[in-house]
Parts: C-alpha cells; sequence; structure tokens
C-alpha cells in the first residue's frame, strides 16, 4: 500500500507538467513569464506616465500600494471599502505615497459615479473629486514625517493635476454651465467636511460677481497665447454685476484654493474643515501653506476673451462710423475698478474699436508686474465726428469717470494715467495733454467766439471744442502711427466719396445746420475744408488746426512716446505705413520713438506691444529689456523694428503698490 503523504507521489505530474509546459515554451519560441520587451520612446512614456487623468487607470506608483496592501482587487469590487482601508493604514503609516494613491482612488470613484445612469450616484461624484483634491493636498502640501515630495517626482506633478481638476468637478455646475462656489457641510464618501468660502485678499465681495465660470470650461480663439501660469488651484471667469466701479460689468481671472486644516489624522477622525480662498490673478500669484510659497494656476486669456465674445462690440467701429449716432457708454471697463492700479486708457482709431487693442491687453497681462500696477480701460467713440469734438467728449469722459471713481482724491494711481492712441486715437490722445489757450481758435478766425451771432448751443459746442485745458492727471501719452500732421489718404476726392455713404454725426445733426454752417463760413480755412462735418476732413493735411495741434508741445510733467509704422523696404524717413507717412507720425520731443516694420494696424505687432511693454515698466520705474534692444541684434527689416534715439525721459513719482493702503 502506497503511502499518501509519499512526495513523489504528490508532486510527481505538477514536475512534469511544469517540464512540458518549459519544454513546449523553449521549443515555440513564447515569451517568458518574466522579461522584456522592446517598445518605441512614445510607448515607453505613454506607459510611464499613464495615471487616472490621462488613461482613466491608476499610475504604477497607485497600483504598487494597492498591492503592497492587498487592495488592488478591493478596490475594484468596492472602492469605497478600499478608500476607507487606506486611509485608516496612512494615519498609522506616516508615508506620502498611500496619501498619493488616495488621490488617485479617489478621482477614478468620482469618475465611475459620473458615468453612472443612477441620479443618486450623479449627485455623489462631486463629493468623490472633492476628496481627491483633498489628498492630493496633503500630499503636496501635508506636514510628516517624510519630506515633501519635490519636483523631480512624476508624482509631484500628476498631484498638481489632480488637485486642481478635482477640484474643477467638486463644485456642481447648472445648465449653462454656471459653478456652484458655496460653502457648508459636505458629505464625503468619507465623513463630512465642513467648507468655508472667503474671498480674503479679493476686492470684491462674494455678492458682487454675477456668475462664476470654470475658465478650462472654454476654448480661447483668437488670441496668439493663451495666458497661463502653472501652479495649484482652480482658475475661474469672475463675471461682475454692473456697478459704480464696474459700469459695464466685468470679467476676471480669479483663483480658487482649497485649503486643509489639519492634516491626515485629523480628517481621518472627522474633525476636519477646509477653506476656499477667492484670489484675483491681477493682485496674487502665490499662497502661503505652512510657510511654503505656493505658486496659483491662472489663466488671464480666458475672462478676456469671454467679454470680448460679443458681435456688437466687433461690428462697432463701422457701424458708428458710417451710421454715426451717440454712444451710452464711451469708457468701458472690462475689469472692475481696483484702487490703486494705474489705468492705462486705449483710445482706438478710425472705423474701429476696443476689441482691436485685444492682442496687446492679452499679452501685455501676461507680465506679472504690468498685471499688478495697471488696469486697462477703453474709450469707444463715433471715429467719423470731428477730432476737435471727439477730443472734448474724451477729456470729458476720463474726468467724469475719475470722479465718479474717486471723489475725495485719495487714489494716487489714478493721477498717474497712461493713455495710448492708435491713429485718429493718437490725435485725441494728444488733445488730452496739451494747453492751446486761444490759438486753436485764433488759428482759425478773426472774430472773437463771444461776437459770433449764432445760437448758444452752437458756442458752447465750440468752447468744449476749441477752448481746454489739459487732463491734470494723465502724465505719460503713447501715439501709435499717429497722423499728426494729416494722412495723405484723406484727400478731397476721398472724402467726398466717402460723404456719400456716411451719415453726418448725430451731434452736429441735432444743431441748427444753418447756424452751424455760418460759423464754419466765417473760419479761415481753404475754400475745400469749408463743410468740415466728419472726421476724415479734420485729418486732411489741409486742416490748419491739425498743423497747429502737431507743434503744441506736451503739458509739463506729461511724457511721450511714439511709435511708428514704416512697411518693410521702405526709408524710415520718407516711409509709410500705407496710410500715414513718417514724416506726419514724428514729433519733436518724444522721450522715445520706435519704428516697427509694419502697416498702419500695427497695435498687435510683437514689437508694437513690447514697445508698449517697456515703456509701463518706465511708467513705475522698472528698466526691462525692451525691442529696441532686441533689434540691435539684428536687421531691421528681418525683425520688425527700428529704434530711433531720443531724449531721455523725465522720472515719475512712486506710485503706491495696489492695496497698500496709500
Amino acid at each position: 500500500m502506497t503511502d499518501a503523504r509519499d512526495p513523489s507521489r504528490s508532486y510527481g505530474p505538477l514536475r512534469l507538467s511544469l517540464f512540458l509546459s518549459l519544454f513546449l515554451m523553449l521549443c515555440g519560441g513564447c515569451v517568458t513569464p518574466v522579461g522584456v520587451t522592446r517598445v518605441s520612446p512614445e510607448a515607453a512614456y505613454h506607459a510611464s506616465t499613464a495615471n487616472p487623468i490621462s488613461e482613466g487607470e491608476l499610475s504604477n506608483s497607485a497600483r504598487a500600494v494597492l498591492h503592497r496592501y492587498y487592495l488592488a482587487e478591493s478596490f475594484a469590487l468596492d472602492p469605497v471599502g478600499a478608500i476607507r482601508t487606506l486611509q485608516e493604514t496612512a494615519i498609522l503609516d506616516d508615508r506620502r505615497d498611500l496619501v498619493f494613491a488616495l488621490a488617485e482612488m479617489s478621482y477614478l470613484l468620482g469618475v465611475r459615479l459620473r458615468s453612472s445612469s443612477s441620479w443618486a450616484d450623479l449627485d455623489r461624484a462631486p463629493d468623490a473629486f472633492l476628496l481627491s483634491a483633498v489628498y492630493a493636498y496633503f500630499y503636496l502640501l501635508g506636514e510628516g514625517k517624510e519630506p515633501p515630495p519635490t519636483a523631480y517626482d512624476n508624482r509631484f506633478r500628476e498631484a498638481c493635476d489632480l488637485y486642481n481638476r478635482a477640484l474643477a468637478r467638486a463644485f456642481p455646475l447648472d445648465d449653462g454651465g454656471i459653478m456652484t462656489v458655496a460653502g457648508g457641510e459636505r458629505t464625503l464618501p468619507l465623513g463630512t467636511l465642513t467648507l468655508t468660502v472667503k474671498t480674503g485678499r479679493l476686492s470684491w465681495r462674494l455678492d458682487e460677481f454675477d456668475k462664476f465660470l470654470p475658465a478650462d470650461a472654454f476654448a480661447v480663439h483668437g488670441f496668439s497665447v493663451r495666458n497661463r501660469t502653472p501652479g495649484l488651484g482652480l482658475p475661474l471667469i469672475g463675471v461682475t454685476k454692473e456697478a459704480t466701479d464696474s459700469p459695464n460689468g466685468g470679467a476676471l481671472p480669479v483663483t480658487a484654493f482649497l485649503r486643509i486644516e489639519g492634516g491626515i489624522k485629523e480628517f481621518g477622525s472627522g474633525r476636519d474643515s477646509a477653506t476656499l480662498e477667492l484670489y484675483s490673478a491681477y493682485d496674487d500669484t502665490e499662497v502661503k501653506v505652512n510657510g511654503r510659497s505656493v505658486p496659483l494656476e491662472t489663466d488671464s486669456t480666458a475672462p478676456l476673451a469671454y467679454r470680448l465674445n460679443d458681435p456688437e462690440l466687433w461690428s462697432f467701429g463701422l457701424k458708428k462710423f458710417f451710421s454715426g449716432g451717440r454712444i451710452d457708454s464711451p469708457l468701458l471697463l472690462i475689469q472692475p475698478y481696483e484702487r490703486g492700479k494705474i489705468p492705462v486708457v486705449f483710445v482706438h482709431g478710425t472705423a474701429s474699436s476696443p476689441v482691436w487693442w485685444a492682442e496687446m491687453l492679452n499679452t501685455l497681462r501676461a507680465d506679472p508686474a504690468i498685471r499688478k500696477r495697471f488696469q486697462f480701460w477703453f474709450y469707444q467713440y463715433n471715429s467719423s465726428k470731428l477730432i476737435l469734438m471727439s477730443g472734448a467728449t474724451l477729456r470729458e469722459t476720463l474726468t467724469d469717470m475719475v470722479q465718479r471713481l474717486d471723489p475725495q482724491g485719495k487714489d494716487p494711481a489714478l493721477r498717474q494715467m497712461v493713455v495710448v492712441g492708435h491713429s485718429q486715437g493718437g490725435l485725441l490722445t494728444k488733445l488730452s495733454v496739451v494747453a492751446p489757450g486761444e490759438r486753436l481758435w485764433t488759428n482759425i478766425s478773426d472774430t472773437a467766439l463771444d461776437d459770433f451771432d449764432v445760437d448758444d448751443e452752437i458756442k458752447e459746442m465750440a468752447r468744449r471744442m476749441f477752448f481746454f485745458q489739459p487732463l491734470p492727471f494723465v502724465t505719460r501719452v503713447v501715439f501709435i502711427s499717429t497722423p499728426h500732421r494729416g494722412s495723405f489718404l484723406a484727400k478731397e476726392w476721398v472724402r467726398k466719396l466717402l460723404k456719400r455713404v456716411m451719415t453726418i454725426p448725430l451731434d452736429v445733426l441735432t444743431l441748427n445746420p444753418e447756424l452751424y454752417s455760418g460759423l464754419v463760413d466765417q473760419f479761415r480755412v481753404p475754400a475745400t475744408m469749408r463743410q468740415m462735418t466728419t472726421s476724415i476732413d479734420s485729418m486732411s493735411a489741409e486742416n490748419p488746426n491739425l498743423q497747429l495741434l502737431a507743434t503744441l508741445p506736451l503739458a509739463p510733467g506729461v511724457t511721450g512716446h511714439s511709435i511708428i509704422a514704416v512697411l518693410p523696404g521702405m526709408a524710415v524717413e520718407s516711409g509709410n505705413d500705407g496710410v500715414v507717412a513718417y514724416r506726419s507720425a514724428h514729433l519733436d520731443g518724444m522721450a522715445s520713438e520706435f519704428i516697427v516694420r509694419a502697416d498702419h494696424s500695427c497695435q498687435g505687432h510683437p514689437f508694437t506691444i513690447e514697445a508698449v511693454r517697456r515703456i509701463l515698466h518706465e511708467h513705475i520705474g522698472n528698466e526691462v529689456v525692451g525691442p529696441e534692444d532686441i533689434l540691435a541684434l539684428r536687421s531691421p527689416e528681418g525683425g520688425g523694428g527700428t529704434a530711433v534715439p531720443a531724449a531721455a525721459p523725465s522720472p515719475l513719482p512712486a506710485v503706491p503698490a495696489a492695496g497698500s493702503g496709500q
């Protein structure tokens, strides 16, 4: 009788089976149970970086943790139970890789719940994503025996993405894509979390916002670059309500940062709380956590594109130019006013509109110093009006806005305003910083205005146009492609042709035409200029007051800069931009003059923008590399611009930083 415990009888068949299997593999050329397979560099990178965000699966690092604690199968069958087990382990085992795995597991749980057909599961999904953001926070910023991860660790970069993307999905969206940003008690897959929303250093209260939209929910088009800064936090578009300091409403780049009080142990015991802090990307680029500086993720382009996504704004320029009409809101603020920030006012040109400054604004906002120290306004006007009339409206509009925003004069930044004008807008800009006295009037008339036998309304209009003082709060101006001595396209035949399709500006039509003609007919101007009723007439080289304006110096304390476009291949002094000749655009006495090799509409040219950036830095006392320095290394024809030496600018007094309280 054979002993049942005889090992030769028990293991004989197994040994034979293994031998036969090994023999068959070797003979058939099969892949070994353990070994390697050659793959492409792309496939290797794909495999090494797979994670819940990119592939919808756990990363290799997280799988290693689940394998260590025999939780892989459990997570597949009961994800909440596996998360609970690993969290209890993490409270005892103070290794960061456990918390990292918890962040991935919670994110995948949220993805599963969102793909469920159950309404109950769909309602639970945001809380699972919030839990993922909490764990990612603990991995990146929580205190523990192990040091924080470094930027060389792939898990660090993935944890940042987990935190940001989980946070974006942790707050429900309504049917219009509006995010519900609210505090209260959140029931997470494990326990509860008390959440408080704080505006912190944000200059606006929560109730001043109409809505919040996730910036990543929008694809942006029309800009060369989408400006984003990497870091932690959820970039939002904060749409503000119309108010005194936000007459048009606004779209602000806001970042939501989730700060967790306590650590994994407190969280596991149910005693934890969190704060959702809202920051303006204009003011804050980092936060402090446990003594460490943490950069904020920001997106300053999406709010701008959202605000400009208005067909009416884009058709505004040509529509008003040809049809006339009043402008109800001449000053467009796409961001609410902020005390302590210097206004930069953009003034568009003929048949144009504020949107043509979009590329420049988007690029300038990529500069942290400019974001922090400046705010941007847009002057919009009917560009078919007489230039002296539009200049009067610009002066009055800016004066009214400064008085409205700061009636007691406590904001010194408002008194260091920069005005940037393109083409006709440059002429309006100059009309805001010169003191003509009576010269504009006596240049065209030998009779005092009071002696004219015309309606009082006509006289009042003339006083606004011809007799004025420079704006005391404008301290720097930039002229871009400005026809100071007229445009060679404003010939008599061009003016006559345009008048056939243009509507005379409403400001003129509301006056008595006969009395208005009686005023103009007595001017000492060429016969071809008797019917000066549009801006095209104003920009004719035959206009004597345009020639006079070119000779008027800027008011004391005002620094001027010229950016002049000259087409490639042309000599500078005899060249032009297709609309304005260099000799018309050049002004003596400017602090700087920069020639950009481009056509007339050069506001979006990279070197034009860089020149404005350098000027704004100069305005706040910074020295930066400008396009002049770059172009010194290459040919002007190939690089796009030329620097022309000019007198050194006079320094401005220091401007208190935003929020300084000075």
